[in-house]
């Protein structure tokens, strides 16, 4: 028994990956000063701010969701959802799409908690449909819509509406073709914990550790596009009505811009047509590299290998036609 404990005990103090990336993490933060002025090209320069900057922006976020996640899954009974959701998979898609208007973040805190109420007896369909609309519909994200486009309040309905209405879809696609077997949750033995403190610790660890790290990776990748594309394709691209929202779809996907600070992004775009930068704001909070890679971490790839691209193109096809509208 007590070498047992002296085992524990040992397993406790030591420290662990989470604590290593968490260090980097700060350190990174803190001495990016430094160490832009270390890297003397240009591109390389440009490739740490970006990269910081989309770490820096998420992270608080990321940090908010890890935390809900973990609220949901040790101390929300499992009756609770069927409770506030309708029983019937077909009506709580859209009512889990509503629900996602509560949710002040963005898609980095939306995805471990889509997990999270899966776990907790959500149909996936449903999760899903919030995991969408959260990021694109709740006030702060609304609110700096209508900041970026000022005397335009249309863009932010029109972002919102759009919004929702792929998030429905989806998850009504999902009800009629997902499959069960294409979400693989990780194992979370920690969960049954005992003591719910350790549970709730031991699941924040957990969600930080998957979700956080695939983070890590989208900002590299979102970083690496920035420096590699020119910024003389876009005014080329502008021309062209079509070519324009897809270039501007696919640019959200690359950038992997936070919700909160995309539409800012999209007002500066002044040369696209106000349908193309719809598209973006509808694509970007859905399907970015950030996001693809941290639904691969916490569903599994064969998920984020179907669900990302069907996303795109609903997103593309719908932001289009409130566009349209808008003219």
């Amino acid at each position: 028994m007590t070498a047992s404990m002296t085992t524990n005990t040992e397993k406790d103090s030591r420290i662990g990956s989470l604590e290593a990336l968490a260090v980097l993490l700060v350190l990174l933060v803190l001495l990016r000063g430094r160490l832009a002025g270390l890297l003397s090209g240009a591109g390389l320069q440009t490739w740490a701010t970006v990269f910081v900057s989309v770490l820096v922006q998420a992270a608080p976020f990321l940090v908010f969701g890890v935390v809900l996640s973990a609220v949901i899954a040790v101390f929300v009974p499992r009756g609770f959802w069927a409770r506030a959701l309708p029983g019937h998979p077909a009506l709580a898609v859209p009512a889990a799409g509503v629900a996602g208007v509560v949710l002040p973040g963005c898609e980095c805190g939306s995805v471990p908690i889509a997990g999270s109420l899966i776990r907790r007896g959500v149909t996936p369909a449903a999760a899903l449909a919030f995991l969408l609309a959260a990021p694109a519909i709740n006030p702060i994200v609304l609110t700096a819509t209508v900041v970026a486009f000022p005397g335009q309040p249309q863009v932010a309905v029109a972002r919102g509406l759009a919004s929702l209405v792929v998030a429905v879809t989806m998850g009504w696609l999902w009800l009629r073709l997902g499959r069960a077997e294409w979400i693989r949750l990780p194992h979370r033995p920690d969960l049954d914990d005992t003591s719910r403190a350790r549970a709730f610790w031991a699941a924040c660890r957990h969600d930080v550790m998957h979700a956080g790290g695939f983070l890590v990776l989208g900002a590299a990748a979102a970083a690496t596009i920035n420096v590699l594309v020119p910024a003389r394709w876009l005014q080329s691209l502008a021309a062209d009505p079509v070519i324009s929202v897809l270039a501007l779809a696919t640019l959200a996907v690359l950038l992997s811009i936070c919700s909160e600070a995309d539409a800012f992004v999209a007002a500066s775009l002044s040369q696209f047509s106000l349908t193309a930068r719809l598209v973006f704001l509808v694509v970007g909070p859905m399907v970015d590299l950030k996001l693809i890679s941290m639904q691969a971490g916490v569903f599994g790839r064969r998920f984020a290998m179907r669900f990302a691209p069907a996303t795109f193109v609903a997103a593309v096809l719908v932001g289009t036609g409130f566009g349209l509208a808008l003219r």
